[in-house]
């Protein structure tokens, strides 16, 4: 398969054509090689519009969302980035000139995209996502969440930035999270449904 064009293919028919016009982040989705951050047996489908499974339980989120989402969060080379179950998000910004840490949840999903990530010199944790290293200017995540824990907002320097898409029900809404002196304001960026991070689906309340 040919997966240059199949790349550039996807930039132009899945991103461009989505408002997608920060020029560094075009160029970064036409360099980073999708198909090494999933199963070797999906990388036919690397550049598809779809979500594309890591793991047993893990994704890509679908390439218009991850560019959508890294828009509008301004990246910019130099600053200090963690992605959250996100390893092609983490491999653009990487591509980008950012200083990008990748902290997957899943051992399994780890250890199908290490060598990929290692490749675009992204540093790979695998942890819990709800203690997430500190002092990050930018943090994004590929998978969704019902609310996104106050310990990712915490792991922001102020100023700082987190990319999510929150979602509780069938169609989920990408947001985009400011953080200023302590506190948090949040805007509304663009409806998406990539699938929840296993443990933040919203947590049944008890009622008599």
């Amino acid at each position: 398969m040919d997966f240059l064009s199949a790349r550039n293919n996807m930039v132009d028919s899945q991103v461009r054509t989505n408002d997608v016009t920060l020029g560094e982040l075009q160029r970064a989705m036409r360099t980073v090689a999708r198909e090494r951050l999933c199963a070797p047996s999906r990388a036919f489908a690397a550049y598809a519009e779809m979500e594309l499974e890591i793991a047993p339980g893990r994704w890509l989120m679908i390439p218009r969302d991850v560019a959508k989402l890294l828009q509008a969060a301004q990246p910019r080379a130099g600053e200090r980035a963690l992605a959250i179950a996100g390893p092609y998000a983490a491999a653009v910004l990487s591509e980008m000139g950012l200083d990008v840490t990748a902290l997957e949840p899943d051992g399994r999903a780890g250890a199908v995209v290490e060598q990929g990530l290692r490749e675009y010199g992204v540093e790979l944790v695998v942890g819990d996502p709800r203690t997430p290293p500190t002092g990050f200017d930018l943090i994004v995540s590929e998978a969704a969440v019902s609310e996104p824990p106050q310990s990712w907002l915490d792991a922001l320097k102020p100023g700082g930035r987190l990319a999510v898409v929150v979602r509780d029900g069938r169609v989920g809404k990408a947001r985009l999270f400011l953080r200023d002196q302590g506190f948090a304001s949040s805007r509304e960026l663009f409806d998406a449904t990539p699938p929840l991070l296993a443990g933040f689906e919203r947590q049944p309340t008890f009622e008599f």
